[in-house]
């Protein structure tokens, strides 16, 4: 792997692709993307960059226990001696202290706040406070994750609208399912390095109920952007239809009770995600043409 590869993996790209998706989505029901392309894509890059390197972080700080877990231990830079600790932090800082800088300078100060309070929120809050102390950790630190549309909104407007905060809201009550189902399968890596996920202290039972709980919450938020204006009903109707698979998908794998089952659905939840912010930008491009 080369040595820009292996940088690229210490931002951890596919979590960066979805935070991208989700911006680009939020700048197409904007009109921003339409209006102004390249302006655009300079935002999202950014955007990436400052998720980039919230990841980055993480895996400097997670280092000890990303040699330990199997899943890590010969996946990601640091512990398998492609990048030494010191470069990671300081690789980390360009991007956050970049992405920080454009955003101030080149759009406006909120949006280079809510960004950089994005970045400390998952190292600081996430990663450093609650990873490794409460077994709710995701459901919290799953904020950061979320943010994408509010920098997104925030560059364009110089405010975060209510619709802005409707995305976030979807993206922040799907993310512990998502990830939980991750955790049921490797749950023995976290226990081996004494991480308090839901499923080990809480066991499968738990958290089998609580992702299908959680993906039933996204059904009553699927209809919250049609109802107050915000998006057609094309949007609704692909809402409810990916929604009705992803609810499928969920009680289908959580039955089986096998890691197969679990990374299944941790992978259609990935698909649910992309599907649905699809569905907000084509529904940006119907409203912006039409």
């Amino acid at each position: 792997m080369s040595s820009l590869a292996n940088y690229i993996q210490l931002t951890k790209p596919t979590i960066v692709l979805l935070v991208v998706i989700t911006a680009f989505a939020t700048l197409a029901a904007q009109g921003m993307l339409f209006e102004s392309p390249f302006q655009a894509l300079a935002i999202v890059v950014a955007i990436g960059l400052a998720a980039g390197s919230a990841n980055a972080f993480n895996q400097f700080i997670d280092r000890d226990i990303d040699s330990v877990m199997n899943r890590t231990k010969k996946r990601r830079p640091i512990p398998m001696g492609k990048i030494k600790p010191a470069a990671a932090l300081v690789f980390a800082s360009i991007l956050g202290a970049g992405s920080t800088f454009y955003l101030w300078f080149f759009w406006n100060p909120l949006t280079a706040i809510i960004s950089a309070a994005t970045i400390v929120y998952y190292t600081v809050i996430y990663t450093m406070l609650l990873k490794r102390r409460h077994h709710y950790n995701i459901v919290i630190g799953g904020a950061a994750g979320a943010a994408g549309p509010l920098i997104a909104w925030a560059a364009v407007e110089g405010n975060v609208s209510v619709y802005a905060w409707i995305l976030f809201g979807l993206i922040f009550m799907w993310t512990p399912a998502h990830f939980w189902a991750l955790a049921l399968a490797i749950k023995d890596d976290y226990a081996q390095v004494q991480v308090p996920m839901l499923p080990v202290v809480r066991g499968t039972g738990r958290t089998r109920w609580e992702i299908v709980l959680y993906t039933l919450s996204l059904l009553p938020l699927s209809f919250v952007p049609y109802f107050y204006g915000y998006a057609g009903r094309a949007f609704l109707m692909a809402a409810v239809g990916l929604w009705l698979w992803y609810i499928y998908q969920t009680f289908k794998q959580m039955k089986l009770k096998m890691k197969k089952a679990y990374m299944k659905l941790f992978y259609v939840s990935i698909l649910y995600l992309f599907l649905l912010f699809l569905a907000v930008a084509v529904d940006g491009a119907v409203r912006f043409y039409g």
